[in-house]
């Protein structure tokens, strides 16, 4: 499962970012900072261009991030993934067919340790690992884990990118426009 050669996953934070990946090449991006009130209509728009939005299930003003709201959304909204860092969110997304994307914070050995029990555990499609600065480790997760991996969180450069990708990840998600722009024609 990969996005098409897609390497950039833009992550709105903003309508005026949304607005963006709508004009944009993309065929995959991220919806981070929503409100419940807007979450059906900008799916909509995104359907109508046929963009394929993942959404980051614990960003969402308005909604408990539990599986209830999870499966709240699955069925209501229908985003075509959902990224969490809570388990059970990540479990309700791929009992009803949805792309389920892990995020983790690797902040030093042991939860590097605590994810890979978590991610043994979920099994999700997709872990997005953050901070996306760190190959080595990025390297490290995707053969103890054998699930693609997105990197994300302090990607700032081209360079960054780069070495992220060479690492292995599958893709970067980032709210940086001036990355969409060098790789987003």
């Amino acid at each position: 499962m990969g996005f098409n050669g897609q390497v950039i996953l833009p992550a709105a934070k903003d309508t005026r970012d949304f607005e963006k990946i709508l004009d944009s090449s993309c065929e995959y991006g991220v919806f981070l900072d929503t409100h419940i009130g807007q979450l059906k209509h900008l799916y909509q728009l995104a359907k109508k261009r046929n963009k394929k939005m993942f959404l980051h299930a614990d960003l969402i003003q308005g909604l408990k991030n539990d599986e209830y709201a999870t499966e709240y959304l699955c069925q209501e909204v229908q985003p075509y993934g959902i990224i969490s860092t809570k388990t059970s969110v990540i479990t309700k997304a791929k009992q009803k067919g949805v792309v389920a994307i892990q995020r983790v914070f690797l902040l030093d050995s042991n939860a590097l340790k605590k994810s890979y029990a978590l991610l043994e555990k979920t099994k999700p499609d997709f872990i997005e690992v953050l901070p996306g600065l760190m190959p080595r480790i990025i390297a490290e997760v995707c053969q103890q884990t054998r699930i693609p991996v997105l990197a994300g969180g302090l990607i700032r450069t081209v360079s960054d990118v780069e070495k992220a990708l060479a690492a292995g990840a599958a893709a970067i998600t980032t709210s940086n426009r001036e990355l969409w722009k060098h790789y987003l024609p």
